[in-house]
């Protein structure tokens, strides 16, 4: 099978990339620009900019499925005031990445996983209040309705995800490191509320079971466990040999902050994830996957 991945070289793409290319399935990535981490590197890849780009020119053609990892969230979003959050979601998740599901389905494509987020399942009540909630939901229920004979697509919710590809830095992890160990001069304390976590890894053995036999159509929520953010952080500092026992605060988290709380601010999200038998993915990963990534920045 030939795959494309959409968003592989960044964190949730790159490890789907990886796992489906160790299970012998033939992996292209494509992203704006190639990616830096070594292991990502080495796979072929296809440059292309799926809100720009006219992706109907026929560089889709030859896949048979097509994983897309690059819907776009608050990290893209720009912070000076040149476009409203609605307008920029609407263009970018809303319109884009139908439209790119469309040109897919002309090219031949035949299989497609849409990894989203978790938000619209679990916080329904955001949706016509939150423009990123909002906008999620919209992209998720038209990239689904595409579904058809030709055509099997299903889409992967994720909650908070976490994990590590040797070359590929994220700040928000490599500040969790820093904070954790002691090494930032900011305040220590947690956040009110919690949400669910799942590492990568688990996500990229989901995305294979659903390449393989996703019900056309569906929308799986996933997940791993549930924490606190009193809870979460603890496992951080634990893993970085400074265990603290963290008061919880009403004030905003200088790394949690509350504009990333899209259920709400001191909002708990907690759930039993369905599907985990169907998908076949790995359970309680966070603290070995914590460590993982204090061995990995820590001695940066």
């Amino acid at each position: 099978m030939n795959v494309l991945v959409v968003g592989g070289s960044g964190l949730i793409g790159g490890d789907a990339a990886l796992y489906l290319k160790s299970h012998a399935l033939n992996v292209t990535i494509m992203a704006r620009n190639k990616p830096t981490a070594p292991t990502l590197a080495a796979l072929p890849f296809l440059q292309g900019d799926y809100v720009n780009d006219d992706m109907g020119d026929g560089r889709l053609k030859g896949f048979d499925a097509i994983v897309f990892a690059a819907a776009a969230d608050i990290r893209q979003l720009p912070m000076d005031g040149s476009v409203t959050p609605d307008d920029f979601y609407r263009e970018v998740n809303d319109n884009a990445v139908p439209r790119f599901f469309a040109a897919a389905r002309e090219a031949g494509v035949r299989r497609a996983v849409y990894i989203g987020t978790f938000y619209p399942q679990v916080a329904a009540h955001r949706i016509g209040e939150c423009p990123y909630v909002t906008s999620r939901s919209n992209t998720d229920e038209a990239v689904r309705a595409m579904s058809s004979d030709n055509f099997t697509v299903c889409s992967l919710n994720l909650p908070f995800v976490m994990g590590h590809i040797p070359g590929l830095d994220i700040p928000h992890i490599g500040a969790l490191v820093a904070y954790a160990s002691g090494a930032l001069e900011l305040p220590v304390f947690a956040p009110k509320g919690g949400t669910n976590h799942i590492s990568s890894h688990s996500v990229a053995q989901a995305t294979l079971a659903a390449l393989d036999h996703g019900e056309s159509g569906r929308a799986y929520l996933l997940g791993d466990e549930n924490y606190s953010w009193k809870e979460y952080l603890e496992l951080w500092f634990d893993a970085a040999g400074n265990p603290q026992t963290l008061e919880v605060r009403e004030d905003d988290h200088p790394l949690l902050p509350n504009v990333i709380m899209f259920a709400g601010a001191g909002a708990t999200v907690s759930y039993e994830p369905e599907a985990v038998d169907e998908l076949g993915y790995d359970r309680h990963q966070i603290k070995a996957t914590i460590n993982t990534l204090i061995s990995a920045y820590g001695g940066k």
